[in-house]
């Protein structure tokens, strides 16, 4: 049995959050311990090359993002990282066009007189904008923007977003459906920060090479919650008596033994294809928001880029969080946002306590928002104190 008495932190979860968190607390001194209760290290980025010697990502398609070069900095100190632009589609009456939306979007579904009204009246209404979002179109009192954006919210988002989310599309919080925007112009590619890359060897060699610190050990297939246990302002290690600060990146609702309920998340399920020829799909990830089953589908020769005679792809579809299999995305909404509420006061109510990641904010991050969250979490507990 692990001797925590040996360690300053405990740290629940090996993904992006936890791991970083991890590297922080190390470098100023701190022995720390990772519990993860998966049989590998790198959480929802985790990638491996599978049994054609194609690299794969477990987990569903990941690149890292950000306009914000300290961010891109920082991860460029544990892996080489090359530049990678990820181009998506989606597939609308049978036809695949760009995602995010643009102007050959309405070209394809228009005919010239009709397209051209379209964009003349989008760039007079937003000027001077490169992208607006579903949201502010839909609201729209121009004639030709109301009808392109009932078009796309008709064949796409209420689609897509009843899919994944299992909810009506007027619940879901509007952050969601403000995600992916609409071009002005006809720029493709599916973000639009500067800084956009993929690493040279794998994610999961960027993870060896964050967690390559002697004060750092981890521990695998381990459920930190049958060690931690919150008696009135703390959370302790059973067992033992030193009081050991813990990170927490799990879902917040089940740390607190769904005091409160239990907050809606929706998991993935994943079907792999093996396919004999060098391309299966034009790009990387194609969204179906008509298809009956399936949301989207990724080819991973093409996230990287791999110089091969053959691909693999994975079909995804979106699932309920049974509590066994994985909880990806928190379903945002009005009453869940309330129930979350409730369990950060009383997150807020433990001393030794710092919750970090999406499962633990119950928010939507990307991978930069992710890290620049933890970032600023550690640091300033570790300068303040732990309990401010």
């Amino acid at each position: 049995m692990t001797n925590f008495n040996n360690y300053d932190y405990v740290i629940v979860g090996c993904g992006l959050s936890g791991a970083v968190a991890a590297r922080i607390l190390a470098e100023r001194g701190n022995k720390v311990i990772i519990l993860e209760k998966r049989n590998h290290i790198g959480g929802n980025m985790y990638d491996y090359v599978d049994k054609n010697g194609i690299l794969v990502q477990q987990y569903g398609p990941h690149t890292f993002h950000t306009i914000k070069k300290e961010l891109y900095d920082y991860m460029r100190q544990y892996e080489e990282w090359e530049e990678y632009k990820l181009m998506v589609m989606a597939e609308i009456n049978g036809v695949q066009t760009p995602s995010p939306f643009n102007f050959k979007t309405i070209d394809q579904f228009y005919d010239e007189d009709e397209a051209t009204k379209i964009k003349e009246a989008l760039l007079e209404e937003y000027p001077n904008q490169k992208k607006t979002t579903i949201v502010t179109m839909l609201e729209s009192k121009n004639e030709y923007i109301k009808k392109f954006a009932d078009f796309l919210y008709d064949n796409d988002y209420k689609l897509y977003t009843a899919k994944q989310w299992r909810v009506d599309p007027e619940r879901i919080d509007k952050s969601i459906l403000r995600r992916v925007p609409i071009v002005l112009g006809y720029e493709e590619g599916y973000f639009d920060d500067e800084y956009q890359v993929m690493p040279k060897h794998s994610f999961t060699k960027f993870f060896e090479n964050l967690l390559n610190h002697e004060n750092i050990d981890y521990q695998l297939n381990c459920n930190a919650l049958d060690y931690l246990e919150i008696i009135d302002d703390r959370i302790i290690i059973k067992n033992i008596d030193k009081v050991i600060n813990v990170v927490y990146t799990g879902p917040i609702d089940e740390l607190f033994n769904f005091k409160y309920g239990k907050l809606p998340y929706r998991s993935l399920e994943f079907e792999w294809e093996y396919i004999d020829k060098p391309s299966y799909q034009e790009a990387a990830v194609v969204q179906y928001p008509q298809d009956e089953v399936y949301t989207r589908m990724t080819e991973y020769t093409k996230i990287p880029y791999q110089d091969r005679n053959d691909t693999v792809i994975a079909k995804e579809k979106s699932v309920d969080y049974d509590g066994d299999n994985e909880p990806y995305y928190p379903v945002l909404t009005d009453e869940s946002l309330e129930m979350y509420r409730n369990y950060k006061e009383k997150a807020n109510t433990i001393i030794n306590l710092i919750l970090v990641g999406r499962l633990a904010d119950f928010r939507y991050y990307n991978m930069d928002q992710a890290l620049e969250s933890v970032l600023k979490k550690v640091y300033f507990k570790e300068e303040h104190g732990i309990n401010k």
